[in-house]
């Protein structure tokens, strides 16, 4: 399953993730995961999740992402959610279009192994594309 946070920026959506992540962390059985770029959420996020910084990988469009995320998966079978923070920025590209086929994949992916995402994505809802109200 993925669910996506969609609102622009500002709005709270790292807030949210953080909340999620928290949440979860506390509460499911198996392994959590948060992925972002960069350090700020360091000390708000559980230390009973992991955070990875995609920063310190060579993460540069969303097959990279993807290949990323499916690694994540093979050295740990227990994540059962995993979040992304700021998926534009994550990714390196801001193209709704590609963005579409990631979430298409990441929608595969979890049927196959079980795995939750939940994503934030600035952008304005009422606009989003067909693909994205669809895991809004």
């Amino acid at each position: 399953m993925v669910k996506l946070i969609m609102a622009a920026a500002g709005s709270g959506k790292t807030k949210d993730i953080i909340n999620l992540v928290n949440e979860a962390a506390a509460n499911e059985p198996g392994s959590v995961v948060c992925i972002a770029k960069g350090n700020q959420l360091n000390f708000d996020i559980s230390h009973k999740a992991r955070l990875i910084n995609v920063l310190d990988y060579s993460v540069s469009d969303y097959s990279s992402l993807l290949g990323f995320v499916a690694g994540i998966h093979a050295g740990n079978y227990d994540i059962t959610k995993i979040f992304i923070d700021s998926l534009y920025k994550v990714a390196c590209d801001d193209k709704p279009e590609d963005a579409d086929k990631f979430i298409l994949a990441l929608d595969e992916f979890s049927a196959k192994h079980s795995v939750e995402f939940t994503i934030a994505l600035s952008g304005d809802a009422a606009s989003a594309s067909d693909v994205m109200k669809k895991y809004l």
